[in-house]
């Protein structure tokens, strides 16, 4: 079996070394080279990276469906995709005899979409995984091959975001060897369950103090990145962590209620939350122990 594979950040390594290891990947689609950092270097994906280091054919078109001979001369039986970030369209579907199987980050059919990991943390929800399943042109809405779960608990996006990624490499091998057993039993999804998220944007990571747990879960979910944040005397403070704590009886939303090396406490309309780790605009992230004996932020500070 001649395994393609098309992803393009580093979550998507664990799944291509797997594949690579057991398997042998004969081909990868990625994301072309971006401008990084200030100088703007020129620098491929995590993907392509590896993919040129163990001497993996790569195709890294900017539209990947004006490309289909290319693909097709890979002669892929089978294609796996996590986090490619491309739509492919019919006739790349078609071009796979064993189809494309997708590693989607969320346990379908919710959360199909962009940020399927943000939006579990935001949401509440106190399990998600990652789900293999066939991909079709309707977004995220192919029929289920398999399931993996985990515990959400109070990880921060890029905590979750690991363990998922560790996930799909299992879930990866363990596809491919239900595939190649042949005639694999799918489950459809439930489209009357299906939710959507869309793409994460800065301004929606902007903390607001009118529930201690849903301010808490924005913190998580935009932790590394986009960072939530907030405003002290006009001065950006970004937020890495944050957890739930008793609420105390007086003080109203956004005033900073007790500053202490535990936690910086801030009381919300319902509730209040902890700042474990911050970080003013332009400084290196601080504990809170850290904010509190620098004088950064104190006990009748009012954050907005």
């Amino acid at each position: 079996m001649k395994i393609i594979f098309a992803g393009s950040p580093a979550y998507a390594l664990p799944a291509l070394k797997a594949l690579h290891q057991k398997y042998g990947v004969a081909g990868v689609i990625t994301q072309p080279d971006k401008p990084v950092g200030r100088k703007k270097v020129l620098t491929p994906t995590p993907v392509k990276q590896f993919a040129t280091e163990h001497g993996i054919p790569v195709l890294d078109c900017p539209k990947i469906r004006d490309h289909v001979e290319e693909v097709k001369s890979l002669s892929g039986d089978i294609m796996i995709t996590c986090a490619y970030g491309q739509i492919l369209s019919k006739q790349l579907l078609q071009a796979f005899p064993l189809g494309v199987w997708n590693l989607h980050a969320s346990l379908l059919p919710k959360f199909r979409g962009a940020s399927p990991i943000q939006s579990a943390i935001l949401a509440g929800e106190s399990h998600t995984g990652v789900t293999v399943m066939r991909t079709e042109e309707a977004l995220d809405s192919g029929d289920i091959l398999l399931v993996k779960r985990c515990e959400v608990g109070d990880k921060t996006y890029g905590e979750l975001s690991d363990e998922l990624s560790v996930l799909s490499a299992e879930a990866a091998l363990e596809a491919i060897e239900y595939i190649a057993a042949g005639h694999p039993q799918v489950l459809l999804q439930d489209e009357a369950q299906a939710t959507y998220c869309k793409k994460i944007k800065k301004e929606d990571a902007r903390v607001s103090f009118d529930d201690a747990a849903v301010a808490v879960r924005r913190i998580n979910a935009m932790s590394p990145s986009p960072l939530a944040y907030c405003s002290l005397n006009g001065v950006q403070l970004n937020i890495y962590r944050a957890q739930l704590c008793d609420c105390p009886a007086d003080g109203r939303p956004g005033e900073v209620v007790r500053a202490d090396k535990k936690g910086i406490v801030v009381k919300c309309q319902n509730g209040a939350f902890s700042i474990l780790q911050a970080q003013f605009a332009g400084g290196k992230p601080l504990s809170a122990s850290d904010l509190v004996n620098g004088r950064k932020i104190k006990a009748g500070d009012i954050l907005d």
